[in-house]
């Protein structure tokens, strides 16, 4: 392992009172293969279940469990685990607590020395763990890391939810190594080189658990959308990295929980950006960036409107009053000491909107140097 110029007590679970310094060790530098716990978070996703999971239980890693953290489903989702699948641990949580809460929840119940925040709508490859996590055993400073992700229905593309390795522009929108808005690219291997990038998608996250919890996991405010990355940014803050590892596929449906034209979907990606930006720009970026991109979301908004997508127009306005909510009750002005965003890596520090919209670039490699 490369322990050079690392302090280890950055890996130390300070955070979480369940781990014990001895369990932390032994999973993650006397194991060769450390534990890794593969946790997905379920709502009313007994079919994806049905249809994932043997996949996922047909791994070749050496030292994996499975977890189903069930976000108190109204479907048959946990009686169809406990009857099919015996063995593997069942979280029930009282409530649905959303993506992000729901996995702070879960994993504070959970010993490993790496989870996976898996989606129940991926289809996992038998020696997709292996990999990942003799990446991230390479490198202390390596704290997330994604696998390449392809689409399950065009299995030849990219997958609108991280494709190979995410990054963000310098108004703060995402996008990915392979897919630019909804532009697609086809996988012929351009990005099969592994990377440090911007985020890992929240769709098959590899994480270290200690970084997980000294980070204090993912913001419960989020409820789902935008989490994982806000997640990646407080971390590379910190001095962590963000691979991704494409020997690594994983094929995913994506939407499996709401649609990509759902309203409410609209309204979380627009606030739950607005609020990353909030929190971790620093002052002298937030000032001007902050009313450009809300100028930028309007125009949006009044595009969809005039275009007939009435809720995309209310969605966008409502995300920009709960951010103004949001802001008055958290009153956020301070964020963690660190580069700025353009000293980050996987920041593109051109603006996406006009690259793709005015010069009409449409794929990663036409807007960031092609060897990234």
């Amino acid at each position: 392992m490369n322990f050079d110029g690392c302090d280890l007590s950055i890996l130390l679970p300070n955070a979480c009172s369940e781990y014990s310094l001895a369990y932390f060790w032994a999973n993650n530098f006397f194991l060769a293969k450390p534990l890794v716990a593969v946790v997905i978070l379920n709502f009313n996703g007994r079919k994806y279940l049905e249809s994932f999971l043997p996949f996922v239980l047909d791994s070749t890693y050496e030292n994996f469990t499975v977890i189903v953290a069930d976000n108190a489903s109204t479907d048959d989702s946990v009686p169809y685990l406990q009857q099919n699948f015996p063995a593997i641990q069942i979280i029930a949580l009282d409530k649905n607590y959303g993506f992000a809460e729901g996995y702070n929840q879960a994993l504070k119940q959970v010993e490993a020395g790496y989870y996976v925040l898996l989606n129940s709508d991926v289809e996992v490859e038998k020696g997709w763990i292996e990999p990942v996590i003799d990446l991230m055993n390479s490198d202390v400073k390596i704290a997330a890391c994604q696998p390449k992700i392809r689409s399950y229905h065009n299995r030849g593309y990219f997958e609108y939810a991280g494709a190979a390795g995410g990054w963000i522009d310098c108004l703060g929108y995402p996008f990915s190594r392979g897919r630019v808005f909804d532009i697609c690219e086809k996988d012929d291997g351009q990005y099969d080189n592994i990377a440090e990038v911007f985020w890992a998608t929240g769709a098959a996250m590899f994480v270290k658990a200690a970084v997980f919890h000294e980070m204090g996991g993912l913001d419960g405010y989020f409820f789902a959308h935008m989490e994982e990355i806000d997640l990646c940014w407080r971390m590379k803050r910190a001095g962590y990295k963000i691979m991704c590892c494409p020997a690594s596929v994983v094929y995913h449906i994506g939407g499996g929980t709401l649609p990509k034209d759902n309203s409410r979907k609209v309204y979380l990606n627009f606030r739950n950006n607005l609020i990353m930006l909030s929190k971790n720009l620093p002052l002298s970026q937030k000032i001007w960036k902050m009313p450009l991109r809300i100028f930028l979301d309007a125009l949006f908004a009044w595009k969809s409107l005039l275009s007939g997508y009435s809720s995309a127009f209310t969605a966008v306005l409502k995300a920009q009053f709960d951010l103004c909510r949001w802001a008055f009750k958290h009153k956020r002005s301070a964020v963690l000491p660190g580069k700025s965003l353009e000293q980050l890596s996987g920041v593109c520090n051109k603006s996406l909107i006009w690259e793709y919209f005015i010069k009409k670039k449409e794929r990663f490699s036409e807007i960031v140097n092609k060897n990234l």
